[in-house]
């Protein structure tokens, strides 16, 4: 999964991002300090993978991992070369979801691009050079289209598309907003890649002393959530300073300053969380002596298919799935007397795999 984080300067993009990465891209208190992208890889913390390593006593344990990117400080007018442009917004084109990060604390020794804090004006501000960003993607793809498009119906018919969505975009609407059941527009949207049609979890930037409350009082998150529901996105309270300082802990260190807080769980699993159930994905584990490992699908995946994700050759020669669930595994104390207790199933390419299924796949190629 590969998350980009996007937001103006000086709302705690980069002190998050670092936090979340540990990669030390530079943050300071002034606009474009990050010039160049900045990439990360993030494991995903689960448990499971924990106990079934001890289980198996298997000799490596590879969680699920995410890959953040994060680009430099957007400001009003990027997309025509304003600050440092939008030569970044390529970076987050392959991206399966945009983190924006929004200011929602007061400080006044925090300077802000407009000066003051409005986080639905911020977030217009960002979605207005996304957008422009979007409508030059289409404009290039047009005048490609536009060639052939006169002996071809398809073609005709993608450039007609492409007109809609140009026109959706110059009414200030984003791309994720453009309802279609057509299955060839559906197919031909997705090869855009358009910054705008990716789905958005919104990282609500508080003090301190809100986290406690998930920011349950703060009037800015209050704008934000309003605003996130009306496109099916996602909001959580983090405060990045705090999580800059999370960062330099160790797990047990973590969990007692997380205590201390009165918070439950940290930035980074708040947005794990998010960005899962936002995408609809899951992760099945396959564990063994050699390595226990999760894999991450999206909900309603078969167990061909599943399998594909380990190798192409176990879809292609797909013949069952052994599989228990984590819990039923767990509470048994071994594969073995999970078999005894009949709770390890034989299952077939209907299968549709579950969240926490441990599975052996049998392929014959």
């Amino acid at each position: 999964m590969k998350l980009g984080i996007v937001g103006l300067p000086n709302v705690g993009k980069s002190t998050l991002f670092n936090s979340l990465t540990k990669a030390g891209a530079e943050s300071a208190n002034y606009p474009f300090c990050t010039i160049d992208p900045n990439v990360g890889i993030v494991p995903v913390p689960d448990k499971r993978l924990d106990e079934l390593t001890k289980m198996y006593n298997s000799a490596k344990t590879t969680p699920a991992v995410i890959e953040f990117v994060d680009i430099a400080g957007l400001v009003k007018g990027a997309s025509k070369g304003e600050g440092l442009g939008n030569q970044f917004l390529s970076n987050i084109r392959e991206t399966d979801a945009i983190v924006h990060v929004v200011r929602c604390f007061d400080d006044s020794n925090v300077i802000h691009v407009d000066g003051s804090v409005d986080p639905i004006r911020d977030i217009e501000t960002i979605n207005i050079e996304l957008i422009f960003a979007d409508i030059e993607v289409l404009e290039r793809r047009m005048a490609k289209t536009a060639k052939g498009a006169n002996n071809n119906k398809a073609l005709a018919k993608e450039l007609e598309l492409q007109k809609k969505m140009k026109a959706h975009l110059e009414e200030s609407k984003l791309a994720i907003t453009y309802e279609t059941d057509d299955e060839d527009e559906i197919k031909w949207l997705k090869e855009y890649n358009l910054l705008t049609g990716k789905p958005v979890i919104f990282a609500a930037n508080v003090s301190e002393d809100e986290l406690a409350d998930d920011a349950a009082s703060n009037e800015y998150v209050a704008k934000v959530k309003a605003y996130a529901a009306e496109f099916g996105s996602e909001v959580f309270a983090v405060c990045a300073q705090i999580e800059q300082e999370i960062s330099e802990l160790d797990d047990d260190e973590k969990q007692m300053f997380l205590e201390d807080l009165g918070v439950s769980e940290s930035g980074l699993d708040k947005l794990i969380k998010a960005s899962y159930s936002l995408l609809g994905l899951i992760s099945y584990l396959t564990s063994g002596e050699d390595e226990t490992r999760a894999w991450t699908i999206t909900k309603g995946t078969k167990a061909p298919q599943a399998a594909g994700k380990i190798h192409t050759d176990f879809e292609r020669g797909f013949i069952k799935a052994e599989v228990v669930a984590y819990d039923a595994l767990m509470e048994s104390g071994s594969m073995l007397a999970a078999k005894e207790k009949g709770l390890v199933r034989q299952e077939g390419k209907e299968y549709v795999v579950q969240d926490g299924d441990v599975i052996l796949f049998k392929f014959n190629v």
